[in-house]
């Protein structure tokens, strides 16, 4: 099965660490980044699909960070 996931962080290296752990994870690109400002925190935020085979089936309770 496939799992997507959309990540997303603050416009700081902590969005490039999150992305990096998950490639490091076996997830890949899906598309490219997106960037927006949040009024309401005042800040850029950055944000990127990934997208993974791993065998099963899917279920609403599965831990996508886990995978």
């Amino acid at each position: 099965m496939k799992l997507y996931r959309f990540l997303s962080e603050d416009d700081t290296s902590a969005f490039c660490h999150k992305v990096s752990l998950a490639l490091s994870k076996g997830w890949e690109l899906h598309g490219g980044p997106t960037y927006a400002y949040d009024a309401a925190k005042g800040v850029m935020r950055c944000g990127q699909a990934v997208v993974k085979e791993v065998p099963g089936d899917y279920s609403p309770d599965l831990k996508l960070g886990e995978q």
